[in-house]
């Protein structure tokens, strides 16, 4: 029977599907037709495959082919593909035994000489291959750190299809002439997709993190500082309102150094997202530090939230993933692309539907707002520079919509650096070494309050939890309550307040939050001074 099978993963926003792909050879015209839902760039494959078997030097049939990709109601996208369809046709034609190829995944595009390209999303479809039960996955040479780290899967990388055939028949493996020595490898550009981010910023400044971005360098701003750490230790969303040059881009900068590093679960759902949105750096197959994203205020929806034309992309809340996601300059994106952000902000994932399919990415991400009061940056409460009307100074502030804000645990109004904070000898704060270490003892006193539960940061605990099992000291939150009356808070913004609390109560070593760990709380939500310390160190 001129037959065989082998499989490989289709792959829907971060979650693959197994595809069965079967080759079958029949007697008549030589043709080659491909069904099962392909896309564009996946029909193509019927001349690459031609092109890389002839070049491998095996034979091509002269038989009538066709490739069927099941299930058939998945559409399939992408080159991805091509390594299991050369393979299948192969052991149509008996040049492999089937026996070998119907439990294998193979994943790799081929070029026209044989050789094997890596491909978008290798570590989500190694998972998803993982999940339905298969040991064996073939990847390009390059990918197979990014394929290794899913354990229980054995990884074998072959840079060409003439080595694979050579493995799969137990015949001597074939030597591959290496590059030239200084020269960029070729192969390697198929892990960086151009325009889908990489060039637009919506990419991960991790090796950023670095000497250079010390929250040491920022001078006074002690209550942003602070609220600074409150996020990190949290997850809390930050508002930063003050004029231009007051140091709001230098907070957000440094807050993904102060944040702990990523758990070996968080690394994957990261790496997974940027495998897919082709922007995993080539010799760090494991990202395991923060990822910070910063758009422009001039970024789509679609660029912020995720989408775009066929299958949806990844946008960069979730490109921000367990990291941050940086808005400068926020009053001046589209009012209808920040309300956008209400779902994810609440939910930690977007579902975005096409007509194509339903597609669901993760954006569980720490915002950072940064915008000037008005439009000319120096309205204050304190000062008189301001020469914006008020009917334009409201226009201005209103464009950040009250449900948005309403989602933000903590909003800071900046003031301008003084002449004397910026002279003054001894004028430095705290390192990033030393607010990070008790950002990551706060979390692991979280961590170990919410053992058993979903749960691992304050921000993430639900309100009736919070009401009922996380409950603070007696009379602690009889200001926050008042407030509520008044409508200075809502119900979201009492729950928030407590969750801060306890964000608070955790950095100081509280075992529950007490009146001085809300009145902080409160502050960091409302800016009104409640006479309580504003550093953290003060309260320790």
């Amino acid at each position: 029977m001129a037959f065989a099978r082998t499989c490989s993963v289709a792959l829907v926003g971060v979650e693959g599907v197994v595809v069965e792909v079967q080759a079958d050879l029949e007697p008549g015209v030589a043709a080659f037709t491909l069904v099962g839902l392909p896309d564009k760039s996946l029909t193509e494959s019927r001349d690459r495959v031609r092109a890389a078997v002839v070049n491998s030097g095996a034979e091509w049939p002269q038989k009538k082919l066709t490739v069927g990709l099941s299930p058939a109601s998945v559409p399939k996208a992408g080159s991805g593909f091509d390594l299991a369809v050369a393979c299948a046709v192969l052991g149509a034609a008996e040049r492999i035994d089937p026996r070998v190829l119907a439990d294998i995944v193979m994943i790799g595009e081929l070029g026209l000489d044989g050789r094997v390209r890596p491909v978008r999303g290798i570590l989500p479809a190694v998972l998803a291959a993982a999940d339905a039960g298969y040991e064996q996955v073939v990847v390009p040479e390059c990918a197979a750190a990014e394929a290794a780290l899913v354990p229980g899967v054995s990884v074998l990388g072959v840079r060409s299809l003439r080595q694979l055939i050579a493995v799969l028949a137990e015949e001597p493996v074939p030597e591959e002439e290496p590059d030239e020595l200084g020269r960029p490898d070729p192969l390697l550009a198929g892990l960086r997709v151009p325009g889908t981010g990489a060039a637009t910023g919506m990419h991960s400044l991790a090796a950023q993190h670095d000497s250079e971005h010390d929250l040491a360098d920022v001078v006074g701003q002690t209550s942003a500082r602070t609220a600074v750490e409150v996020a990190a230790a949290g997850g809390h969303h930050l508002f930063l309102e003050g004029p231009p040059g007051a140091g709001k881009t230098m907070l957000a900068e440094r807050l993904p150094a102060v944040l702990p590093t990523l758990t070996r679960e968080e690394s994957l759902e990261v790496t997974a997202v940027h495998s897919v949105a082709g922007l995993l750096p080539p010799g760090k197959p494991l990202i395991d530090i923060a990822p910070y994203c910063a758009p422009h205020h001039s970024a789509t929806m679609q660029s912020l939230v995720g989408g775009g034309p066929g299958i949806a992309r990844p946008g960069a809340v979730s490109l921000a993933h367990r990291g941050v996601l940086f808005l400068d300059e926020a009053s001046e994106f589209h009012s209808q692309t920040l309300d956008a952000l209400r779902q994810p902000l609440e939910s930690g994932h977007v579902v975005i539907a096409r007509s194509a399919g339903v597609v669901r990415f993760p954006a569980r991400f720490l915002m950072v707002l940064a915008a000037n009061p008005c439009p000319c940056g120096r309205f204050s409460q304190r000062d008189a520079l301001c020469e914006c009307p008020p009917s334009a100074i409201r226009r201005y502030q209103a464009r950040l919509s009250g449900p948005l804000l309403d989602r933000v645990d903590l909003r800071v109004e900046i003031d301008p650096v003084t002449r004397a904070q910026l002279t003054a000898p001894g004028a430095r704060g705290e390192s990033t070494a030393t607010v990070a270490d008790r950002v990551r003892a706060a979390r692991e006193r979280t961590v170990a309050r919410l053992t058993g539960t979903p749960w691992r940061t304050n921000s993430e605990v639900p309100g009736r939890e919070l009401r009922s099992r996380f409950q603070a000291v007696s009379g602690a939150m009889d200001e926050a309550e008042r407030n509520l009356e008044r409508g200075v808070l809502t119900a979201r913004g009492i729950d928030r307040v407590l969750r801060v609390a306890w964000t608070v109560a955790d950095l100081v070593g509280h075992d529950r939050p007490d009146a001085t760990d809300v009145a902080l709380a409160l502050q960091l939500r409302t800016g009104v001074p409640r006479g309580v310390p504003v550093a953290i160190g003060a309260l320790t």
